[in-house]
């Protein structure tokens, strides 16, 4: 049932609900007490009801790429990803079914047919004899291989698209070691823009990629994939497992790239000999630090000049440890200088962390090399800092745009862009310092110049003139009511008898009113209604960050209850939290409720009081290890107080939230004041003076 919830992107709590409510499919075995199921069925169920989150076609990949993972657990799991590759790459060649119905009778009549077939058309061996002749296992099971090809040549619609979809899934299919440098999307979409390729094809018609250290040849197939005609680009690739660069040759070609305009070689360094490259895209293996060699590493950086051509490009990922960060050895502080030096080096950019999922602790820098830049960047480097920028798109669109011009412009003292993530930095400079950090030491003039900043002593006086407005309010308010009292003494007598929620719910004092379950799609951080849920509850979410439409609210949730001014709110998780509604007309999601307070019933609560003795109720937490609280809301016990004692605490409790709004008024004008006030010290924009 695990594996239902993740094939259908929902939690596993929903596909109890499932069997529980409508007419789910029947287990049709036990493992271990655990109900399995037919998987086609359970797809076909999810598509027929449209239940679930994932597409039909993703559905029918997901359900191939589990039985092919039940197979490679059983067997070799990188054999089982080059076969079934070798046997994508043989139904591109012929676009005929690997296995047909009068062959399934004969599995080992059919393989040999295969096995032929290949031996025809792949001569040379550059695609797939070689792995089809090494295939392990009985001829059923080979059999059973052509098959989960078919399946996702059909879920995917076509070879290229079944291929990219084996690989995509290789952490699933037990290949850690090939997905551990693999790049988050967010990276790939930068590097894709720093190539600039499509303006490159407009202008020549034609480009040759290059890819040393190739690995699966992720980069490539990113930049082929911003191409809209394969056809015209040339691929060439290298990798020193040739494996793995038998895996490329068969992924430049189903993706589109002429058989003989790809040149994928099995060893350290790319030799040229299909062609001069316009576009070198490098991922430098990962070596861990123990290990790690920087000058190593900076003589690789030195040989992948030698494959860039004049007006040629070429971006580098590779250890900051190496390429960002300061260097106290004197010989490799001096190697790097020299490549700075060389004029090769276009940009130097800190990235963030946490690219490469699978290794969480490595940080990568990326380098962009051009020869022949033009001549207003002679002597300069452009340094950019994104490390503490997530890399949303609108900083790599920015970030891009900073290195794009810096390649056509240069420096530019008067008119030209100035770069929103770096500086352009005197590479005579760096040499009084060789062994520093390639870091801006300075922000980047941009943001210097904005207007936020330029704003910043008129905002900080605006701060100044909110604090004094706040503290003579408080003065007005205490001269007024006086100092705080609460006017509290100890009781005497027999203490108030004990109550339950569930007992003043019974009563119809209060009224227990549900969540309602909310489609995440439908919430933006602007809308008609706030949207309060357990986050919003318990402080972990500011409150009007979730709001929604009430058009959508209208249409799509008819029977939704609003909430009214003065409702208490509360949630069980994570932890117990209860919240004032004030304002009312908010949306509370599920596994949040309200509490409302009848107002008509004899000795009613009123919302302060309810909420503060909530809050105060004994018995209401859990133990760190437990998944549910310990008791529901209607065990709670609370003292039902006489009309006196609420009418008292009440403004007792008026009393305090109002003096605590006009601290935290005077509280937020300082804060914003010392935060304006470092941030203008920090970037050199802001000065102290004495009168």
């Amino acid at each position: 049932m695990a594996e239902i919830a993740e094939l259908a992107q929902v939690k596993r709590p929903v596909v109890s609900t499932w069997r529980r409510r409508h007419d789910f499919p029947e287990p049709i075995a036990q493992a271990g007490g655990r109900p399995l199921f037919d998987g086609e069925e359970v797809v076909e169920w999810l598509i027929d009801t449209r239940r679930g989150n994932a597409t039909a076609e993703e559905l029918r990949a997901d359900l191939v790429l589990h039985g092919i993972a039940a197979y490679a657990g059983r067997t070799d799991p990188l054999a089982t990803i080059q076969t079934l590759g070798a046997l994508l790459c043989l139904r591109y060649f012929t676009d005929q079914p690997l296995i047909d119905a009068v062959s399934q009778r004969d599995p080992e009549a059919a393989w040999d047919a295969l096995l032929r077939r290949a031996a025809r058309l792949d001569p040379e061996d550059d695609f797939v004899l070689r792995e089809l002749k090494s295939a392990q296992g009985g001829v059923d099971r080979l059999t059973a291989l052509a098959g989960f090809a078919e399946a996702l040549v059909e879920a995917a619609y076509g070879e290229r698209g079944a291929y990219e979809v084996l690989l995509a899934a290789r952490g699933k299919l037990g290949l850690a070691e090939l997905a551990a440098d693999t790049l988050l999307p967010a990276a790939r979409s930068l590097l894709i823009d720093l190539a600039d390729l499509p303006v490159r094809l407009d202008r020549e018609g034609s480009a040759v990629l290059a890819a040393p250290h190739a690995g699966a040849g992720d980069l490539l197939i990113s930049l082929i994939r911003a191409a809209e005609s394969p056809e015209s680009l040339t691929a060439l690739a290298a990798d020193p497992d040739e494996r793995l660069a038998r895996i490329v040759r068969r992924r430049l070609l189903l993706a589109g790239i002429d058989e003989l305009a790809l040149d994928v070689q099995a060893g350290h360094d790319l030799e040229e000999r299909l062609a001069d490259p316009d576009v070198v895209v490098v991922q430098l293996p990962y070596t861990p630090g123990e290990g790690r060699s920087a000058m190593h590493v900076l003589e690789s950086l030195d040989r992948l000049t030698d494959l860039i051509g004049s007006g040629r490009t070429a971006l580098v990922l590779g250890p900051a440890a190496v390429m960002l960060d300061g260097l106290p050895d004197a010989e490799e502080a001096q190697f790097r200088l020299g490549l700075l030096r060389s004029g090769l080096v276009e940009s130097v950019v800190a990235l963030p962390g946490g690219l490469l999922p699978y290794r969480p602790g490595y940080r990568l820098a990326l380098w962009t090399l051009t020869r022949d830049p033009v001549q207003t960047t002679a002597g300069r480097v452009l340094l950019a800092d994104v490390s503490t920028e997530p890399l949303t798109e609108e900083v790599r669109t920015r970030l891009a745009e900073d290195i794009l011009l810096w390649r056509a412009e240069g420096f530019r003292e008067l008119n030209g862009h100035d770069p929103r993530y770096g500086r352009a930095v005197r590479i005579a400079d760096l040499r009084s310092d060789p062994h520093g950090p390639l870091l801006p030491k300075t922000p980047p003039a941009s943001q210097i110049l904005a207007r936020a900043v330029a704003e910043r002593p008129a905002l900080i006086t605006a701060a100044e003139v909110r604090l004094e407005e706040a503290t003579a309010q408080c003065r007005t308010y205490e001269a007024s009511r006086g100092p705080y009292r609460g006017h509290v003494v100890r009781r005497t007598g027999n203490r108030p008898t004990r109550t339950t929620v569930g007992t003043l719910i019974a009563d119809g004092r209060l009224t227990k009113i549900k969540g309602h379950r909310v489609d995440e799609t439908h919430l933006s951080a602007k809308g008609h209604h706030a949207v309060i849920g357990p986050e919003e509850i318990t402080g972990r979410a500011p409150l009007g960050t979730r709001r929604i439409d009430r058009l959508i609210l209208n249409t799509v949730y008819e029977h939704v209850a609003l909430t009214e001014p003065g409702d208490v709110l509360y949630s069980l998780t994570p932890e117990p939290a209860v919240r004032i509604d004030h304002d009312g007309f908010a949306l509370v999601t599920f596994p949040a409720r309200i509490l409302r307070v009848n107002r008509d019933a004899e000795r009613a609560l009123t919302p302060r009081v309810l909420a503060a003795l909530l809050g105060a109720a004994r018995g209401t937490g859990r133990s760190p290890g437990s998944v549910r609280p310990a008791r529901r809301i209607e065990d709670w016990q609370l003292p039902d107080l006489d009309q006196d004692d609420i009418q008292g605490y009440d403004a007792v409790l008026a009393d305090i939230e109002h003096r605590e709004n006009l601290l935290r008024a005077q509280a937020d004008a300082l804060t914003e004041a010392r935060g304006l006030t470092a941030a203008g010290l920090a970037d050199g924009t802001l000065t102290i003076y004495t009168a």
